[in-house]
């Protein structure tokens, strides 16, 4: 399995364009990996029969022979910095002749014809769509990439392939490091993290943020990127190996403290968490 820093980009093309309806906006793949960065909204992006708003500084990101199709409305076109690239291979690049299937033909190509997509599970990591709002220097950076491929004169292919490079990791940083913005999550996360061991229901939860579930869940998942269950699990391992390794506190007690039943549902999950035992966890400290 391949780790992001491994990758080699090849920017074939990176170009303004303007998105107004038209047919080739309609459901097709392309061969290469492609980022599409909006400058306003509204719209929609629709990818793997999913349809995601498009909003101010919305970012696209489409991997090789991924259906995607742009919903944009002939009376509101909108702008965008598209970039076309090869991730994985720079000495055999296709991005600077794309292609693309439209259906309702096959959406197939040759193996030689499409771009290299090893397994790399931070690259999948990555979302699909990402709002760059909060993170000025990603958004300035493609724009200036998208200028400098036009405008440099001298080893232009170097130079922008290694903003290319910067500009992926500065990503993918920025998801999973994000902070969040919303008051209210902000406020119930201050709680959750001086008190991981509180049992309350998302309803609860939702409650003393002023939502209803389903809102308060997808809200959540949005500002921490994790459910909240799943967020507040990460906070209970982590207050359980500052406690192993700053308390004389027994597992038992531990376990007991943080809301546990017993011993065994809380070994279970340490284990899958740290890799080890919480008393394995313990010696090794």
């Amino acid at each position: 399995m391949k780790r992001l820093h491994e990758f080699e980009p090849y920017v074939g093309d990176a170009l303004p364009y303007l998105y107004d309806g038209g047919y080739e906006e309609k459901l097709r793949v392309c061969n290469v990996f492609a980022f599409h960065l909006f400058n306003d909204g509204p719209g929609e992006m629709e990818i793997d029969g999913i349809k995601h708003p498009i909003g101010p500084k919305t970012l696209v990101f489409l991997r090789p022979n991924q259906p995607h199709a742009f919903h944009i409305d002939a009376k509101h076109p909108l702008s965008s910095y598209n970039i076309y690239c090869d991730l994985w291979d720079k000495e055999h690049p296709l991005s600077g002749n794309r292609a693309f299937i439209y259906a309702p033909a096959p959406f197939s190509f040759e193996t030689n014809r499409q771009a290299a997509m090893p397994t790399c599970a931070d690259l999948d990591s990555l979302p699909s769509v990402f709002s760059l709002q909060s993170y000025p220097w990603l958004y300035e950076s493609i724009v200036q990439l998208t200028r400098l491929f036009h405008d440099t004169l001298y080893y232009r292919d170097e130079l922008v392939s290694g903003l290319m490079r910067s500009w992926l990791l500065g990503w993918y940083n920025a998801v999973h490091s994000r902070q969040p913005s919303d008051y209210r999550i902000v406020r119930l996360l201050a709680y959750l993290n001086e008190n991981p061991e509180d049992r309350a229901s998302i309803d609860a939860w939702a409650a003393s943020c002023g939502m209803k579930r389903s809102y308060f869940h997808a809200l959540f998942l949005r500002e921490t990127g994790m459910a909240p269950k799943a967020y507040q699990h990460k906070l209970l391992m982590r207050r359980a190996a500052n406690l192993l390794q700053e308390s004389e506190l027994t597992v038992t007690a531990i376990a007991d403290r943080l809301g546990y039943p017993s011993i065994h549902p809380f070994t279970r999950h340490f284990t899958a968490a740290y890799g080890a035992s919480p008393r394995q966890f313990r010696l090794n400290r």
